[in-house]
């Protein structure tokens, strides 16, 4: 007589997106929390007992860096995505320009989670938005709204030792689409004469990308692949400035739209 079936296993596929349905939206409550938290609370309190400005930016990102690997890992828990981050002694020293491609919302926050003393250039609303607000400014993170002050502090901000943070196609990218890059990312590479650390992020299925509503869930639980690559030179032998950004760019391109191994 055959066994009977264990329904087990599909009652739980059939009941996991419905679960990721009902906690999404705590999920989004608990990164408002956190941020207002930090920007509200704990840097005011890091400013007092700091020496100078610098050191309390610092301190301030270091929190943020805890509090993203918290928030990730409590994602990771609560079953809304999976993640595997590949190359992480890359990000370990400072003073990396790290380029990454951005398909969905969380890109910055592997990033922020995993590199030391981390700044990043973010979009001016983000700056102005009252939930994250305090802590973009407590931590010193360098806005897009002048380009020419924005490219000066990010490379002030390498020189000085920091690692920056750079989504070089300016806003999220569109699913199904070549990745395409605007040439800032390699200007501030060339001219800083930084090296570039690439960072490849695959979602699969694809979740929270541009123009996509953030309470819809996917049929299943989004899995993250974050791929810290090698260092690209961004010295390249081109007679002039301009052509060695376009260059880069170009190699960076390339990259980032390759195929994925496995």
């Amino acid at each position: 007589m055959a066994l009977a079936s264990n329904p087990a296993p599909r009652m739980i596929r059939h009941l996991d997106p419905l679960w990721r349905r009902l906690i999404t939206p705590l999920a989004f409550v608990g990164f408002a929390v956190a941020a207002l938290t930090i920007g509200a609370l704990f840097a005011p309190m890091t400013r007092l007992i700091s020496p100078d400005r610098a050191t309390a930016q610092r301190r301030t990102r270091h929190l943020v860096r805890l509090t993203c690997r918290a928030y990730l890992a409590s994602l990771r828990h609560a079953r809304l995505i999976d993640y595997r981050v590949s190359g992480i002694d890359r990000l370990a020293g400072g003073g990396r320009l790290l380029l990454a491609n951005h398909p969905t919302l969380l890109d910055a926050l592997f990033l922020l989670a995993y590199t030391p003393n981390a700044n990043c250039i973010v979009k001016g609303p983000l700056a102005r938005h009252p939930v994250t607000s305090g802590v973009i400014r407590a931590a010193g993170f360098i806005t897009n709204r002048r380009p020419c002050a924005t490219f000066k502090a990010a490379c002030r901000a390498l020189r000085g030792g920091q690692s920056l943070i750079v989504f070089p196609e300016g806003t999220r990218s569109t699913p199904g689409q070549p990745v395409r890059l605007r040439r800032g990312g390699a200007a501030i590479a060339v001219t800083s004469r930084t090296a570039v650390t690439p960072v490849r992020i695959r979602c699969r299925p694809s979740t929270l990308t541009k123009g996509e509503p953030w309470y819809r869930v996917p049929p299943r639980r989004p899995d993250f692949r974050i791929e810290v690559g090698r260092p690209l030179p961004s010295t390249v032998p081109s007679p002039t400035t301009q052509e060695a950004v376009g260059d880069l760019t170009q190699r960076l391109e390339t990259y980032f739209n390759r195929p994925h191994k496995g």
